[in-house]
């Protein structure tokens, strides 16, 4: 009988090995196919236009050029208000997002909170309809004062209803018991939520900040709606004007039979990628233990 359970346990343990080996491979392969495009982006912007267009993008780099990021960063005021532009605006639009949308789970998760079914479907059902484009650009524009102001790429990503049922779905698994003892400890609701939710909510708080941060980050699009002046652009669209001029002057030295094979379009493709990615990257491996807690807090253990 003692043999019969060793022998189990050493075959519970080979499956199990198994298993985890094999679970490795599958994330090793997965993590390379993550990385690799991104070290070619990074092999490419290295390289000159003429290897690019004779060879393609190769594994190590080949006729070595910095010629893309100079032409990058041949205005670098320009690049660095759009810098300090795309960083204000992104820090100062996460901390706000992820205020309204933390304290908005928070009302909506609490039981006591006579609407909270109500609410919640209200701001779902704004996620299937809209007014449309124009109507809400005339809105912006005329009545709210977006055009040329910081307001008009700040506030329409701020408030995310995703975010907000992300957050009331996280909330509604803090017990009740919390808020009911500081209640009666004589906290009020705003000093129950600073103090005791936000606290246990570090996860969540992770989360959607980075959400936030990366919609904030690669939006262009409010940008190109409502900012004019050159001055006040933001990164994500200070770079696709670039490259649109980029494109532009090479479509006109074709056509006046100019060679382009030396105009470094993929490369610089490349190289505004580096650019426009770089920091963004850097801040992930801060809140990726956090991200990972978030994503998967909630979810039924085996």
């Amino acid at each position: 009988m003692a043999n019969k359970k060793i022998h189990h346990k050493r075959t519970m343990s080979r499956d199990a090995l198994a298993i985890n080996v094999m679970g490795y491979l599958l994330i090793g392969m997965f993590g390379l196919l993550c990385v690799i495009p991104f070290y070619l982006i990074i092999v490419a912007s290295f390289t000159s236009e003429a290897s690019l267009i004779r060879n393609g993008y190769p594994l190590l780099p080949t006729d070595f050029s910095i010629q893309s990021y100079l032409l990058c960063l041949k205005n670098p005021i320009s690049i660095l208000k759009a810098y300090g532009t795309t960083i204000g605006v992104t820090m100062a639009g996460t901390v706000l997002s992820v205020f309204i949308a933390t304290m908005t789970g928070y009302v909506l998760s609490r039981k006591d909170f006579p609407w909270r079914n109500q609410l919640s479907f209200f701001f779902f059902f704004t996620t299937l309809f809209s007014g449309g484009l124009v109507p809400w650009y005339m809105l912006c524009v005329r009545y709210l004062h977006f055009k040329n102001s910081y307001l008009g790429i700040l506030l329409p990503l701020m408030f995310s209803v995703w975010n907000m049922i992300i957050a009331k779905s996280f909330m509604a698994g803090i017990p009740s018991a919390i808020s009911e003892s500081a209640k009666m400890d004589g906290a009020n609701d705003l000093v129950i939520f600073i103090r005791l939710i936000l606290p246990l909510s570090k996860p969540l708080l992770a989360t959607l900040s980075l959400f936030s941060a990366l919609a904030y980050w690669n939006d262009w699009y409010m940008c190109m709606l409502f900012i004019d002046k050159k001055e006040l652009f933001d990164l994500q669209y200070l770079l696709y004007q670039l490259m649109g001029s980029i494109k532009a002057l090479r479509e006109i030295a074709s056509q006046s039979a100019i060679s382009v094979s030396s105009m470094p379009i993929e490369s610089t493709k490349m190289a505004l990628t580096i650019v426009a990615t770089g920091p963004i990257i850097l801040v992930y491996p801060f809140v990726q233990k956090y991200f990972v807690k978030g994503l998967t807090l909630g979810s039924v253990k085996g």
